[in-house]
């Protein structure tokens, strides 16, 4: 696989693009990048003075772009129902869904606006509820992809623990947040398997960014805390010498989205020293992650969690 970059998107003009999490990090440059190619794009997010000044931002840089932001919050399955159906009374179709945003690492137990853990919750059950929701519009989208963001962390102590799915038993926030990560590379491979059986066309893959330079890192573990946590600190000396740019971390969701050499329950990330950094190629899949039968059980549950159930 060559080297790919950001003038190797192919011209993204007549497709509409749904970002979750975008106006900053990785989102907001999966933004700017497909704006550029010439996609018409929504950016949500949780903050409106946030979205108000990455369109700022876009624009400034591209000045003809056709961008609009809508607040998103995933982690309350109302308001994921009520953002699914304003979208869905404004566009017919839907071609590009990227479900980008999250949350890492609380270091304590934290909830969303339904109960759920909230990496489980926000990283995974919202994402798997908006898709449900948007699933007719991206049935009769343009060559149509949906993109998950997952992490190498879904190979690294990673499981989905059925048996505490919420972590009310013993709250561990790596392995919590690893275990939403390969929920997610999990939904991407059923959800293509399930839309192949039911004559859905589309392309489910996902990405996953190495360790690139966002908010991520210190967002999640700061939750709580007064001052700055040994997540943060560690973060902030070891950024110089393992970590890449979030416009570098990027690329793989990016070519996920946009590249004609991406395929179905493909999984793309940087193939750097432990896929930290580096140019975007296949990335490992974990074990667990090509579970069949963890796959089809964790859908069935969700759909039971979520109370969204795919047409």
């Amino acid at each position: 696989m060559k080297d790919f970059g950001i003038d190797d998107i192919p011209s993204q003009a007549g497709r509409l693009a749904l970002i979750t999490g975008a106006t900053g990090g990785l989102g907001y440059e999966t933004a700017l990048a497909l704006a550029g190619a010439g996609a018409d794009v929504v950016l949500t997010g949780r903050n409106p003075a946030k979205g108000d000044a990455a369109l700022k931002r876009i624009r400034e840089i591209h000045p003809h772009a056709t961008i609009r932001y809508m607040d998103l919050d995933l982690s309350s399955l109302r308001k994921v129902a009520e953002f699914a159906e304003r979208f869905s009374g404004e566009h017919p179709s839907l071609d590009l869904l990227v479900n980008n945003a999250g949350v890492m690492m609380p270091p304590t137990r934290h909830t969303t606006a339904d109960g759920f853990e909230l990496q489980f919750g926000t990283n995974y059950l919202g994402h798997f509820a908006l898709t449900g929701r948007l699933l007719p519009l991206l049935c009769r989208g343009r060559e149509t992809r949906v993109v998950n963001l997952s992490s190498g962390a879904h190979r690294l102590l990673a499981a989905i623990h059925f048996d505490d799915l919420q972590w009310e038993k013993n709250y561990k926030p790596w392995r919590a947040y690893a275990q939403s990560k390969l929920a997610m590379i999990l939904f991407a491979f059923e959800l293509q398997r399930r839309s192949d059986r039911h004559g859905c066309d589309l392309m489910s893959n996902a990405a996953h960014p190495g360790y690139a330079r966002t908010g991520l890192q210190s967002a999640g573990p700061g939750l709580g805390r007064s001052g700055p946590s040994p997540m943060e600190r560690l973060s902030t000396a070891l950024a110089p010498l393992i970590s890449q740019s979030a416009a570098a971390g990027a690329l793989p969701t990016l070519f996920a989205a946009t590249s004609p050499n991406a395929v179905p329950m493909g999984y793309y990330g940087p193939k750097g020293r432990f896929e930290l950094t580096g140019r975007v190629g296949d990335a490992v899949i974990g074990t667990e992650a090509q579970d069949e039968a963890v796959a089809a059980r964790l859908w069935d549950i969700s759909e039971e969690l979520t109370g969204v159930r795919f047409p």
